[in-house]
């Protein structure tokens, strides 16, 4: 099944969120992303608001940036909304924009390195095993949940380079491209990402106006192998509410074709 969702971008303040959300689910939309930019709502944060506040949409973060948490706190934060909300929630995880990272102190001397030891760890932890490593970054003796998720939620991968999106295809369930991916980018780079026919392939694609919503533009992308389309509204139209109606329309239509 082909999603269409739409985005709650981080320049939406978070009392505004809710509304958001809740006008996103009585409209039908399947699902909603977030991404966590420095310095706006924390993006696990947001997304707990959001599930909380809504009984049907789902809740996509693409993307979390691993240099900001201990995989320990990721962990933990995710089982907490997961065990909650069992089933609605899709987290991301990427390298955070590296002047960001230097900003708080947080850049490493190997972005790979360190999404590739968190997503391993993470994987495991939100599995409920006891987790023992030492490796580069992540350090972890006998850590182990007490409070798993009962249903682990898809853990995907935010890639643009070739090296981190064969990272995704390895170490993830998805990948989340950005929206300055052409539908023949999104082609190579399922090339680059072997993950094979079940991996998912979330893809944002800007909507400046509501007519780029069209199903005859975003079937493009579907056709290029993306398996959720997400709606991104400029930062300076942040409220996406004209765009739920279309995308709760479109969703119907793609999957009734």
């Amino acid at each position: 099944m082909t999603r269409i969702g739409v985005v709650l971008r981080p320049e939406l303040a978070p009392e505004d969120l809710v509304d958001a959300a809740r006008a996103a689910d009585r409209a039908g939309v399947d699902e909603v992303w977030l991404w966590e930019d420095c310095f706006y709502s924390g993006g696990l944060s947001a997304a707990a608001l959001v599930l909380a506040n809504t009984e049907h949409v789902s809740v996509g973060i693409g993307v979390l940036p691993t240099p900001m948490r201990n995989v320990a706190a990721t962990a933990m934060e995710i089982a907490t909304v997961a065990r909650v909300h069992p089933g609605r929630l899709r987290v991301g995880l990427g390298h955070g924009v590296q002047s960001w990272m230097g900003q708080i102190g947080a850049r490493v001397q190997s972005p790979l390195t360190l999404l590739t030891e968190q997503m391993t760890a993470l994987t495991a932890l939100l599995a409920g095993e006891s987790v023992t490593v030492q490796g580069r970054y992540v350090s972890l003796d006998n850590v182990q949940l007490n409070w798993p998720p009962l249903q682990p939620p898809p853990l995907l991968v935010g890639a643009t380079g070739p090296k981190t999106l064969a990272l995704s295809g390895r170490t993830g369930v998805g990948t989340i491209l950005t929206s300055e991916t052409s539908p023949d980018q999104v082609r190579t780079a399922i090339e680059h990402i072997d993950g094979g026919p079940d991996h998912e392939i979330v893809v944002y694609v800007a909507a400046v106006t509501d007519s780029d919503a069209a199903l005859s533009n975003l079937q493009r992308w579907i056709d290029a192998g993306a398996t959720t389309v997400v709606l991104e509204p400029p930062a300076d139209r942040a409220d996406p509410t004209t765009l739920f109606t279309h995308a709760a329309a479109m969703t119907a239509q793609v999957n009734s074709q």
